[in-house]
């Protein structure tokens, strides 16, 4: 599909156009870089949870060992984008998404100063909602379920993902981030709270599908799997050695950078190009 003239939004029905969102992207960066402190705390503390209970939906999926692996995957995928749905309809800061910052940054409407001051608020107000969670999660003996299966699961998938070398979990971040703010694009199309989660659930599917890394997502799981095994909920026959405080920080150190370069640079600064440097697109 080629570009459209900046201003018309034909054959795109109800839909917002990409010249559309691009524009409302850059206002809405603007905005979220301004907005005052306690705001952005208390909703960057609110996705931290939301995220994080699509990370305990998608792990009951796991504990189901009559599953095949695609189709395992595929559902857990798809029962995650719960967590995305929220933070893009009951309203939350998430710092995935606000990667997407670089396109008001590239157009000169915010410093970089103001992006990294943003990032670094809602990654911390993020970190702060998802061990929220993780004290309700283990309080509730929720990973019992399933005879323990549900918590069984939660380590197996902190193993896989503490295991790694930082290169692989930089590559997977970027890949992670990269559907996550695509996944974001799409729901800004949508006019209707319908549209948007049609829209944003299978690039989330997809990235959980694929084993893709999202920090944010392991600010909940990692230190639940390490709550799991320093309390001696240990799956038979398991090397949990990898499941460190250590190892976490690690992890999202990796994950972190990656997901900014998928998100900011692969879909914020190529979009930015497209709809407002090459096109010289005016909103």
């Amino acid at each position: 599909m080629g570009v459209e003239p900046v201003g018309k939004t034909a054959g795109w029905g109800d839909c917002f156009s990409p010249q559309e969102i691009e524009a409302n992207v850059e206002k809405l960066g603007l905005k979220k870089a301004r907005s005052p402190l306690m705001a952005s705390l208390g909703q960057a503390f609110l996705a931290g949870i939301y995220i994080g209970l699509g990370g305990l939906f998608f792990c009951i999926v796991l504990a189901d060992a009559t599953l095949g692996f695609a189709s395992q995957r595929l559902l857990g995928g798809l029962v995650f984008a719960l967590g995305l749905g929220l933070v893009a309809v009951a309203g939350a800061e998430l710092f995935t998404g606000n990667c997407l910052l670089t396109m008001a940054w590239a157009q000169g409407q915010i410093k970089a100063w103001e992006v990294g001051k943003n990032w670094t608020i809602i990654w911390l107000g993020n970190f702060v909602g998802a061990l929220t969670l993780v004290f309700l999660v283990f309080m509730s003996h929720h990973w019992a379920m399933n005879d323990g299966a549900v918590g069984n699961a939660v380590v197996k998938l902190a193993v896989s993902k503490l295991t790694p070398d930082g290169i692989t979990i930089f590559f997977k971040g970027v890949l992670c981030n990269l559907l996550v703010c695509l996944a974001m694009w799409m729901s800004y199309a949508g006019r209707t709270v319908t549209d948007k989660m049609i829209g944003l659930v299978l690039p989330v599917a997809a990235f959980i599908a694929a084993g893709f890394e999202h920090c944010i997502a392991n600010m909940y799981l990692l230190p639940l799997a390490w709550v799991l095994v320093t309390t001696g909920h240990v799956p038979a026959g398991l090397d949990v050695s990898a499941v460190t405080l250590g190892a976490i920080g690690h992890n999202l150190v990796y994950a972190t950078l990656g997901n900014i370069v998928g998100g900011g640079g692969f879909v914020g600064l190529v979009y930015w190009v497209i709809y407002r440097k090459a096109y010289g697109a005016s909103h």
